[in-house]
């Protein structure tokens, strides 16, 4: 060969719509190896999306069953004035605490003069310890309480003489059902409902919860909260709870008591920070395991081909056209691949929360971190070989087919 043609044959280079056909060569012609390839690379990135999204569902699932149980509930009383007697809330209590930004929601009680009975025959005397409360209609939402049976205080029944009972309370009254009725302010009252067992307000078990309109007009109350009730936003509350005795009675504050649910506040951030740690973690693993598995496919992948890698340069491919094409192969592969595995990992965190009756939380970084480490990871993994098999002797990479 002339110094003229081995002078041209260096000159030779690939344009990029030409490089790109080279690299699909491969994926077009060897449809089976290819789909083998990308499918072990979408188990590996499935397995990523599908450990940390389940492991994110799971602790979506117990932050919100906190929050249930009251981690952002705040209750505001009355305190103890210099006296040491009880001084009611302010009548603007509760429309100011409800004003405050990160409340979400505000229901109250009010205190009524009214004594509950089982009938008209019992002695006054006899009250049994059962406290009759206005409510607000939005009681129960606020409190996640249900109706252990019959149904709650509607629009209508505010203005009716009917109540709805504490569970403790049908149970020392012997109301076995609702539609009994009870003698309540010194008149017949319907009872509605009685209240299931609730773990954030105990001290309704033993209440005759009246509409307010109804306890303002017969039964003596003065229209005054008694006992209110605040959802604040989660991340919140500490400080709701420093403004909500100022915010209930600015005159006055130190005579307002406000609840601080610390325990389970305390409990809220302890398992959000524990379970992130561990979903952290488990990515780290699967990502590690997802890696190593791209990584044997890619590089075996590459490995078989080197009897095709020697004819190419026995024909005038030079290195670095060959490892240009199978980097681009790695990384095609491992596109298919990794959104071949986000998608079916997306597809087991929804199924398993759907069946554990969890809320589905895909973390959004596995959105783009997915097929983007599947594409690196393959890249990496491809390069290395092709550049070793690029760099071998055309009679060495044939004499290995």
């Amino acid at each position: 060969m002339s110094p003229r043609q081995r002078s041209a044959r260096r000159r030779v280079r690939l344009r990029p719509a030409d490089l790109v056909r080279l690299g699909t060569i491969g994926p077009r012609t060897r449809r089976l190896r290819t789909a083998l390839s990308a499918l072990g690379i979408a188990l590996g990135i499935a397995a990523v999306v599908a450990v940390t999204g389940i492991a994110g569902s799971h602790q979506e699932h117990l932050l919100r069953r906190l929050d249930q149980l009251g981690s952002n509930l705040i209750t505001v009383t009355p305190g103890k004035g210099s006296d040491q007697q009880p001084v009611p809330l302010p009548p603007t209590a509760e429309r100011m605490l409800g004003a405050i930004g990160p409340v979400q929601q505000v229901t109250a009680t009010g205190a009524t003069r009214a004594e509950v009975y089982r009938n008209d025959l019992v002695p006054p005397q006899q009250t049994n310890s059962i406290t009759v409360l206005a409510a607000r209609p939005n009681l129960l939402e606020v409190l996640h309480a249900r109706m252990g049976s019959g149904r709650w205080l509607d629009g209508a029944g505010e203005n009716l003489p009917v109540t709805v009972l504490g569970d403790r309370t049908a149970e020392r009254l012997g109301v076995t059902a609702p539609g009994e009725r009870v003698w309540l302010g010194g008149q017949w009252y319907t009872v509605l409902g009685v209240l299931a067992p609730n773990e954030l307000a105990p001290e309704l078990a033993t209440t005759a919860l009246v509409g307010w309109p109804q306890a303002v007009a017969h039964l003596g109350a003065d229209g005054t909260a008694a006992t209110v009730y605040l959802r604040a936003h989660p991340e919140r509350v500490p400080q709701v709870q420093a403004v909500a005795a100022a915010s209930a009675d600015p005159a006055s504050p130190a005579t307002v008591a406000v609840s601080r649910p610390s325990d389970l506040l305390a409990a809220r951030a302890e398992t959000r920070s524990a379970l992130t740690g561990l979903v952290l973690a488990l990515a780290g693993v699967a990502l590690l395991v997802g890696g190593v598995g791209i990584a044997n496919t890619m590089v075996v992948g590459v490995m078989e081909r080197r009897g095709e890698i020697g004819l190419r340069r026995a024909l005038g491919a030079r290195g670095g056209q060959i490892a240009a094409q199978f980097l681009l192969e790695a990384v095609l592969t491992g596109l298919v691949g990794g959104v071949g595995g986000l998608l079916l990992g997306v597809l087991t965190v929804y199924g398993y929360a759907l069946a554990q009756g969890w809320p589905a939380a895909v973390p959004p970084y596995t959105l783009l971190a997915g097929p983007a480490v599947a594409v690196v990871v393959a890249a990496v993994a491809g390069i290395y070989p092709a550049l070793r098999a690029a760099r071998a002797s055309p009679t060495e990479a044939l004499r290995s087919a």
